[in-house]
């Protein structure tokens, strides 16, 4: 558990943190803890690979940007100028496979009416489809997105800027 930060404006957390073989902490837990710990920090999850889904899941978690250790240096120096702006930044080799092209425009369509506040029901009868093709559809996102459920995929939609 995390308890003080210290003074710092932004960290800096390795996604992939690794004891001998053993991962000792994932990355999206440290990011929760310091979260936790200090609501304002700034926070880059560094990532091994420019991943859609990674660069999803530290969003989520709490980081503000995401960048892959394998970017450009100017990459990471954007991710932690951004994140000490309190801005988002994600890496733009995992925001081509996370941005709005990894969703299709129905799927997008759907995620902006749930993040309207929309029950599927409502959904359904304002875009003419059944409700059964509706959850279709969110099933479809969800996976996309690696969201756990409607409402961690609309946070994810609304960090990634694929809806507003």
């Amino acid at each position: 558990m995390i308890g003080a930060v210290g003074r710092f404006d932004v960290v800096i957390v390795d996604m992939h943190r690794r004891n001998g073989e053993a991962a000792t902490e994932p990355g999206t837990a440290a990011i929760r803890a310091l979260r936790r710990a200090q609501p304002g920090l700034g926070i880059v999850a560094h990532g091994i690979v420019p991943e859609r889904h990674a660069a999803a899941a530290a969003l989520a978690a709490g980081a503000t940007a995401f960048v892959a250790k394998s970017s450009p240096p100017s990459d990471l120096q954007r991710a932690v100028d951004s994140a000490a702006d309190a801005e988002t930044f994600v890496d733009p080799a995992a925001a081509n496979g996370a941005g709005s092209g990894s969703l299709t425009r129905r799927q997008r369509q759907i995620l902006q009416l749930y993040a309207d506040g929309q029950p599927t029901a409502r959904i359904a009868h304002q875009l003419g489809l059944s409700t059964e093709t509706i959850r279709t559809h969110t099933k479809g996102l969800l996976a996309r997105l690696a969201a756990r459920d409607r409402a961690h995929a609309v946070a994810i939609g609304l960090r990634s800027g694929v809806i507003e």
